[in-house]
């Protein structure tokens, strides 16, 4: 069998403790195997030293280390890209730096692409959350919308941790657009995905920098990425409200023709006034949400700005 190549794209955020043992880790974790190991670290601007800690990394002997240093904070998304971009293996790895995700774990999905040519990449799913319920809750409920919503599959508590072939890899960076949803990119490109569960561990060092915000905006930036939906709100409450009004002026005449009933004015005109007023302007947040993500796409601008790219093959570029 051919030697292959295995890259690790290792998005990092303020890792400064922890990227020193993930490389150890993987150390334990491929120290018995035949593969070649690649380690394309990406800083996405931290505010610690975890760059200073990748510097050390590449001055090692061990494996090829590659660093790509953001000029700013540009998210995991831009993180996953640009790592994706700097690979070369055969089998390329996508991992977090905190060490919920064990590099042994690889393994496992390696065997998968090596015995079963059938399928191109390898999926770890959250078999049990460690969240707290209400957020467990929260993150089940959005799989469910989405899954309604969009005409991709998702899997419910599919994760980031992934193994592709080089092609996968090729297919998913042939998507350039800005405002990416990587989960769901993984899921448009098609290619046939094994599912395997696991239990991620607890965060080596540091907190999560997720919070409730950060993942509500994370839910709605992949529901608007990958469904047009919400835009047929206004069509359909449109014809709702039309044929309700309809209705209720059939009701009205009948009343006054017939029934010689005055129809009470200003309570009602009011309640309908602020009930439309406030459904327009529900549209039209919507229509603007859509519109926002158009202008960043026609703007063009790069999906993430590099300050350095290290290597301790002697690669450097500014």
């Amino acid at each position: 069998m051919q030697k292959k190549k295995l890259s690790l794209v290792v998005p990092c955020y303020n890792e400064e403790k922890n990227v020193s043992l993930f490389y150890k880790e993987c150390e334990k974790a491929f120290k018995s195997t035949k593969i070649d190991v690649e380690l394309v670290f990406v800083n996405d601007g931290s505010k610690d030293n975890t760059i200073g800690e990748l510097k050390k990394l590449i001055k090692t002997k061990g494996y090829e280390v590659k660093v790509v240093n953001f000029s700013r904070n540009f998210g995991k998304e831009a993180a996953m890209y640009a790592g994706l971009q700097n690979t070369t293996g055969d089998y390329v790895a996508i991992i977090d730096a905190d060490l919920q995700q064990k590099p042994e774990l690889i393994l496992p999905m390696i065997d998968v692409l090596e015995n079963d040519e059938s399928y191109d990449c390898v999926c770890y799913y959250q078999e049990k959350r460690i969240e707290g319920k209400f957020i467990s809750f929260l993150k089940k409920s959005f799989y469910n919308v989405i899954e309604k919503m969009s005409e991709i599959q998702f899997v419910n508590g599919a994760s980031d941790f992934r193994l592709f072939r080089r092609y996968v890899v090729d297919s998913i960076l042939s998507l350039n657009e800005k405002n990416r949803f990587s989960k769901g990119i993984f899921s448009w490109i098609g290619f046939n995905t094994c599912y395997l569960p696991y239990v991620p561990e607890d965060r080596a060092n540091g907190v999560s920098s997720f919070n409730l915000k950060g993942l509500l905006k994370y839910a709605l930036g992949g529901i608007l990425s990958f469904s047009v939906a919400p835009l047929r709100v206004s069509t359909y409450s449109g014809l709702l409200f039309s044929f309700l009004s309809i209705v209720y002026l059939i009701v009205v005449l009948i009343q006054k023709i017939f029934f010689t009933i005055d129809v009470p004015g200003y309570a009602t005109l009011i309640a309908c006034i602020l009930l439309i007023g406030g459904l327009i302007l529900f549209c039209l947040g919507i229509i603007g949400e859509y519109i926002a993500r158009i202008y960043m796409e026609v703007k063009d601008r790069p999906i993430y700005i590099a300050k350095e790219v290290l290597s301790n093959k002697g690669e450097k570029d500014d």
